[in-house]
C-alpha cells in the first residue's frame, strides 16, 4: 500500500475541516439561542419525561450531546436542576445526538454535497460582515454547515480504498474475524477514538466513512457506535471533577446510563443487528450485510433505535440509577469550607453566552461567601471570649485574602470571555459582571475594616454601652436584609429575566436614615460626655463603615438591574 506522510496529512486535515465545520455550526447556533438554553433547561424539566424531550431538542439544536451534558452538570452544580431532572435531560441528549448520523447519512453519502456546499459558503460569507449580530451568527452557521460536508467529502477521498490496499485488508482481517471478540475490540476502538477526539459526532463520521469504503462490516461499525456512546461521557465527567457532589453524581449517571445500555445490547447484539438488516431489506431492498451503500442508513437506524429503546427501558429505573451514583459518589459527613472556584475552573465553554452563565454562578457563590464573612463580623462584635474572638478574627482575615483572589480569578475569566464575539446583551452582562465582582469585593473589604475596628476597640480595652450595642445590632440587621436582597436578585437574575428592585431602594433608605440618626445621637452624646472620646471615634467608624457597605450591597442589585428588566416591588422574601 502506497500511503505516505502527505496522504496522512490529507486525512487528518480532512478530519480537522469536518470538526471545524461542526464546531462553527454548533457555536453559531448556541450564540443564537445560548441564553435560551438556560431558560429551557431550568424550566422544561418538571419531570424526567419533560427532561428527555428537553435534552433531545437542545442537543438537536446545538449538535453536541457533550455541550448539553456539560451544561446539565453545571446546572446541577449550581442547584438549578435536581439529579433526577439531570438524568432525564442526559437521556434525551443521547437521542438528540443521533441526528448527526442521519444528517451525514442522508446528505453526505447520497449525492455530492460539495456541489451545493460551495454556493452555500458564498451565501453565508457576506453575512459574516453584517452589523446585525443575529445575521452574523446565521452566516457562521451556514458556513459551518458547508465546511462540515466539504470536510466529509475530503475525508471520504482521503481514506485509502480497501480494494486497492491488500495490506490494510489483511491488517483489519486479523481483528475483524474473531467473532464476538471482534465486536468487543471495535467497541473499545470506538470508545478510545471518542475520548481522544472529544466528539462522538466526529467518531460517527469516521465510522460511516470506514463503512462506505469497505473497511469494516456493519456489525463492527455498530460495535464502534456502542463504544462512542461510552466515550462521549468523558467530557461531562471531566467537567464534574471540580464540581460539587451533585455535579459528580450527574456525570456518573451519564456514564452508568450508557454502560447499562451497552451491556444489555451486547447480550442481544447479533439478533438486534440482524433485525436491523431485515428491516433494511424490507423497506429499501438492500441488506447492510451485503451492500456497502446501505450501511450508513442502517447504522443511523441502529444508533437511533438503540438510544430510543434504551431510554424507554431505563427511564423507569431512574431511582435505581440515582441510588447507584449516590453510592458511588458519597457525600462527606461534614461539608468543608471550599475556597476554590467551583464553576469556571471547568474552562471556557463553547460560546460566550454559556461561559457567562458559568461566571454568574461563580459570582453567586462569591456573594454567599461574602455574606458568610459578614456573619463572622456580627459574631465578632458580640464575642466576649478572647480566644474565640481571635479565632473569628483570623477567619475574617482568611476570607479577605480569598475574596481578593476570587475577584482576580473571576475578572481574568471574564477578560477571556471578552475575546469572544459578543452580542449586545452579552456585552452588557459582561460589563455588569465586572462591576458586580468589584462591588462584592468592596463588601468583603468593608467586612475586614469593621473587624479591624473591633479588634482596635478590644486591644484598647474600650467597652460599649448596651445602647451602642443595640444600635449596632440594628444596623447589622438592616445589612443582613440588604445582603439577602442582593443574593436573591443575583439568583433571580440567573433564572429569570426580571428581578424585584423595589426592596433594594427601601432598605437603602432605612440604612441611610439609621446612620443619620446614629450620627446625630452620637454628636449629642459626645457633647454630653456620655462615653469617652476614643470610644466615640470607634463607634462612629463602625456605623459609617456599615453605611458604606450598604452602598456597595445596593450597587450590586443596581448592576443586575442594568441588564435585566426590573419589576415593581411585590414584597421581599428574606434570604436564608
Amino acid at each position: 500500500m502506497s500511503y505516505g506522510l502527505l496522504d496522512f496529512l490529507n486525512l487528518f486535515g480532512s478530519l480537522g475541516l469536518f470538526l471545524f465545520g461542526m464546531k462553527m455550526m454548533s457555536e453559531s447556533l448556541q450564540k443564537v439561542a445560548g441564553d435560551k438554553m438556560r431558560s429551557i433547561l431550568s424550566s422544561m424539566t418538571s419531570n424526567r419525561f419533560m427532561g428527555i424531550i428537553t435534552g433531545l431538542l437542545v442537543t438537536m439544536v446545538i449538535q453536541s450531546s457533550s455541550a448539553t451534558t456539560v451544561m446539565v452538570v453545571s446546572f446541577v452544580n449550581a442547584g438549578l436542576l435536581s439529579l433526577v431532572q439531570s438524568i432525564g435531560v442526559i437521556m434525551g441528549a443521547n437521542i438528540g445526538t443521533t441526528f448527526t448520523a442521519w444528517l451525514i447519512s442522508l446528505l453526505g453519502f447520497k449525492f455530492s454535497i460539495v456541489l451545493i456546499a460551495i454556493p452555500l459558503v458564498g451565501l453565508g460569507f457576506p453575512l459574516l460582515f453584517s452589523k446585525r449580530t443575529s445575521l452574523k451568527f446565521w452566516g457562521e452557521f451556514i458556513v459551518g454547515f458547508s465546511l462540515l460536508f466539504i470536510g466529509l467529502d475530503f475525508l471520504k477521498n482521503s481514506v485509502p480504498r480497501i480494494d486497492q490496499s491488500p495490506e490494510l485488508f489483511a491488517f483489519l482481517s486479523n481483528y475483524a474475524n474473531l467473532g464476538f471478540v471482534s465486536v468487543l475490540i471495535f467497541l473499545l476502538i470506538g470508545t478510545l477514538l471518542t475520548i481522544v477526539i472529544q466528539s462522538s459526532s466526529a467518531t460517527m463520521a469516521l465510522t460511516l466513512v470506514m463503512c462506505s469504503q469497505g473497511w469494516i462490516s456493519f456489525e463492527l461499525a455498530a460495535a464502534m457506535v456502542l463504544g462512542e456512546n461510552i466515550g462521549t461521557t468523558i467530557t461531562a465527567n471531566i467537567a464534574a471533577l471540580v464540581g460539587n457532589v451533585s455535579a459528580k453524581r450527574a456525570a456518573r449517571a451519564h456514564l452508568i446510563f450508557n454502560l447499562m445500555g451497552v451491556f444489555w445490547l451486547l447480550l442481544v447484539f447479533y439478533p438486534y443487528t440482524k433485525t436491523i438488516g431485515n428491516l433494511m431489506v424490507k423497506y429499501t431492498g438492500n441488506s447492510p450485510f451485503s451492500n456497502v451503500e446501505s450501511i450508513p442508513i442502517a447504522l443511523s437506524v441502529f444508533h437511533t433505535s438503540f438510544n430510543l429503546i434504551n431510554t424507554s427501558l431505563l427511564v423507569w429505573f431512574t431511582p435505581l440509577i440515582v441510588k447507584i451514583v449516590t453510592w458511588l459518589v458519597p457525600a462527606k459527613k461534614e461539608e468543608e469550607e471550599e475556597f476554590r472556584l467551583v464553576h469556571i475552573n471547568i474552562g471556557l465553554l463553547s460560546t460566550a453566552e454559556l461561559s457567562l452563565v458559568q461566571a454568574h454562578k461563580e459570582i453567586i457563590i462569591f456573594a454567599k461567601r461574602t455574606n458568610k464573612m459578614f456573619g463572622f463580623v456580627k459574631d465578632l462584635f458580640n464575642e466576649t471570649n478572647d480566644k474565640e474572638f481571635d479565632n473569628i478574627y483570623q477567619r475574617i482575615e482568611k476570607y479577605e485574602g480569598i475574596s481578593d483572589r476570587v475577584e482576580v480569578e473571576i475578572a481574568t475569566y471574564l477578560n477571556k470571555v471578552s475575546t469572544y464575539e459578543l452580542s449586545d446583551e452579552s456585552s452588557r452582562k459582561l460589563q455588569a459582571m465586572f462591576r458586580i465582582i468589584s462591588e462584592i469585593e468592596s463588601i468583603a473589604d468593608s467586612n475586614y475594616a469593621l473587624a479591624r475596628t473591633m479588634k482596635r476597640k478590644r486591644d484598647s480595652k474600650i467597652w460599649f454601652s448596651q445602647e451602642i450595642r443595640n444600635n449596632m445590632n440594628k444596623m447589622f440587621e438592616l445589612l443582613d436584609e440588604a445582603i439577602g436582597i442582593m443574593i436573591q436578585n443575583l439568583e433571580t437574575g440567573q433564572k429569570s429575566p426580571t428581578i424585584n428592585i423595589g426592596p433594594v431602594y427601601d432598605v437603602e433608605e432605612r440604612i441611610n436614615n439609621l446612620r443619620e440618626s446614629l450620627k446625630e445621637d452620637h454628636i449629642k452624646n459626645v457633647e454630653a460626655n456620655k462615653y469617652k472620646y476614643q470610644a466615640g471615634v470607634i463607634y462612629s467608624d463602625l456605623f459609617n463603615d456599615c453605611e458604606k457597605m450598604g452602598d456597595y450591597i445596593i450597587n450590586v442589585s443596581e448592576a443586575i438591574a442594568e441588564i435585566e428588566k426590573p419589576v415593581k416591588a411585590k414584597g421581599y422574601i428574606p434570604h436564608k
